[in-house]
């Protein structure tokens, strides 16, 4: 390794704040993103474990000092590459919404199975609530050649840049995005009744939490993405209330809940007679993180 990668691999190593729900990131790895970003060949921390760094020319050095200067002053890794890596897809990240969370992979992962199960019809018609970068859509999209999958985000923003992110991943043709309050813009005869599947990994903090959140997440991210309402599941519980409506009977809601959220909600799920095999997942760490619930 030349002096320079030793040198600023101990500055990430002695100074780098890294957040839990960012496992990827190590000083090796961010160093490595930073470096690849520089060159003008921005990739992920994921991405950008694997293969040879590129030479870096003069004016690159500069760029890659900068980078690591912004990278330890708290701005997220994933907004100064650009990059962030989703059930193996290498998508755009930026300002306008949330960068997912290999967290959120769990939600993705169990609801692709349920789409490639036997008890969902082909082709499964998806809705994503909460869309954000659109990651979840783009990650069932991907992984269900054939789903019928739709996106919608309160944010104009946000939705723009789902957008760019189908362009960028060559699924634009796959999924439709719609700008409106969770179910709102799908208040049609087509999908009342209709739809397959709802998934969403919405805000779930509560508000008065947010004003503690790691600078990182508070002064980057749009709050929007993660501000959850009084209790942090004011979304949860309108989705859980509104979801029967359009929802075919047989077809799922499958949900992101925050920590100390499952069990509560579990039970809401099991004492309301439009649902039926409610089922609640845990993370690596015995949390309740996804909860799955079949209508009735």
């Amino acid at each position: 390794m030349n002096t320079t990668y030793l040198a600023l691999r101990e500055r990430l190593a002695n100074d780098l704040d890294v957040l839990p729900d960012k496992p990827e990131e190590t000083p090796d790895s961010t160093l490595r993103a930073l470096w690849f970003a520089a060159a003008g060949s921005p990739r992920s921390a994921t991405a950008a474990a694997l293969g040879e760094l590129p030479a870096l020319a003069h004016d690159h050095a500069h760029a890659l000092e900068h980078f690591v200067t912004r990278r330890l002053a708290g701005e997220p890794l994933a907004h100064i590459t650009g990059r962030q890596r989703f059930m193996g897809l290498e998508m755009l990240s930026a300002p306008q919404a949330l960068i997912p969370r290999a967290e959120t992979e769990q939600l993705a992962g169990a609801s692709i199975d349920l789409l490639q199960s036997s008890t969902v019809p082909r082709p499964a018609r998806v809705i994503d609530v909460c869309t954000g970068s659109g990651n979840l859509a783009f990650a069932m999209a991907h992984h269900v050649t054939d789903a019928e999958v739709f996106g919608s985000d309160l944010s104009v923003e946000a939705i723009d840049f789902a957008q760019r992110n189908g362009r960028h991943l060559g699924l634009s043709s796959r999924v439709q995005f719609r700008t409106g309050d969770l179910l709102a813009p799908f208040e049609t005869a087509d999908f009342i009744d209709h739809t397959d599947m709802i998934v969403c990994a919405p805000p779930y903090i509560r508000s008065t939490k947010v004003e503690q959140m790691a600078t990182e997440i508070a002064d980057h991210e749009p709050r929007l993405a993660f501000d959850g309402g009084p209790f942090g599941v004011t979304i949860l519980m309108r989705l859980i209330e509104d979801a029967p409506r359009f929802l075919r009977p047989g077809g799922w809601l499958t949900l992101e809940v925050g920590l100390g959220q499952g069990p509560a909600l579990t039970r809401r799920l099991q004492r309301d007679g439009n649902w039926q095999d409610v089922r609640a997942l845990a993370d690596a760490n015995g949390d309740t993180r996804v909860l799955l619930a079949c209508r009735s």
